[in-house]
């Protein structure tokens, strides 16, 4: 399905591409911060409910973190469809729910929620989004800052045990390589599929793939990204991983190399798939539905609607070995709070 939007219409350059051809991500609009100040999102469980798409990878990682933490209880969890609607603007549906609207705000579409939180909102409806579902509004779509939130002002209603994923003592090396991260990698891939020219393709690219060799290098001596156990800058790497082979490569024409073809990075990428949080909230599905046959950008050519068999997926529970870099036999490893 290819959809043609507001910010796309034929002749016209769509609104998050600058004149020289590059992809410039929108900026967020809901930014209020949770916590306790005056001003701030009150953190209350049951008041929220956060909307995501399986095949999103901003939304991902906050759901890995929810169920990583065990927040399940406290922040309820609406689900859109990978498909986009065939509607003349980008939007996200409820389709997968009973008479295809979410079950807890009663809507069909997310942008439902944005208007009727700031009627006149031109913006892509994005996800995740956490609704206040008590005043009925979006209270935060801030993706680059909600799982930090998960972590840290939310910790009171943390499962017993919970792992500590954003440690005091490393949150400014974990902030520093979230931001790399995100410019060269998370969002390295668009710059990439959604390039109008081939100037700002092939830097883009040779943007991305000189960071995953860095961090392949940076991976095979130790078994996650700060050390020995898992932390925040391990999911929002993790995310873009898991859609790389199955979408970004052929679709977002990232092909100089798949990452099951990088021996560190892959067995890094099969770790975290196999700790609980990370593989059971992966959707391949979905992942490939969206990104082969829903799109967003508009790219001035016929597009031919064909699912891909690949990539073989059993490959993701292969062993991996990767606890041998850490000295430690524990399949799994989670710096609690009290490490």
């Amino acid at each position: 399905m290819r959809t043609v939007t507001d910010h796309e219409q034929p002749g016209k350059k769509p609104a998050e591409i600058t004149n020289d051809g590059s992809f410039k991500r929108q900026v967020n609009r809901f930014t209020t911060p949770f916590g306790d100040r005056p001003g701030e999102l009150p953190v209350e469980p049951g008041r929220y409910r956060l909307l995501w798409s399986a095949a999103c990878p901003w939304a991902h990682r906050s759901v890995i973190v929810r169920r990583v933490l065990g927040l399940e209880d406290a922040i309820s969890l609406g689900t859109v469809s990978p498909m986009r609607p065939r509607l003349p603007r980008v939007d996200w549906e409820f389709s997968l729910d009973a008479e295809g609207v979410d079950p807890v705000l009663g809507i069909r579409y997310i942008s439902e929620i944005y208007l009727e939180t700031e009627p006149g909102y031109e913006g892509r409806p994005t996800v995740p989004v956490v609704v206040d579902v008590k005043e009925r509004k979006v209270a935060n779509n801030d993706y680059f800052k909600l799982t930090n939130y998960f972590e840290t002002v939310w910790a009171p209603f943390h499962k017993p045990n919970a792992p500590d994923l954003y440690p005091g003592p490393l949150r400014e090396e974990i902030d520093a390589l979230n931001e790399v991260i995100f410019h060269e990698i998370n969002n390295g891939v668009y710059k990439c599929g959604f390039a109008r020219s081939q100037e700002a393709y092939d830097a883009a690219y040779e943007t991305l793939f000189a960071r995953l060799d860095e961090l392949e290098r940076r991976l095979s001596g130790q078994r996650f990204l700060h050390g020995d156990y898992i932390t925040d800058s391990d999911v929002r790497l993790y995310t873009t991983l898991a859609r790389f082979d199955a979408a970004y490569y052929t679709a977002f024409r990232t092909n100089r190399n798949l990452i099951r073809e990088f021996e560190h990075l892959w067995g890094y990428a099969r770790d975290l798939y196999q700790t609980p949080g990370f593989g059971d909230t992966t959707d391949f599905d979905a992942i490939k539905r969206h990104y082969h046959l829903s799109i967003t950008i508009a790219t001035d050519k016929q597009e031919v609607n064909i699912l891909p068999n690949g990539p073989d997926l059993s490959a993701w529970d292969a062993p991996h070995e990767r606890h041998k870099l850490s000295g430690r036999e524990e399949k799994f490893l989670l710096r609690s709070s009290g490490q």
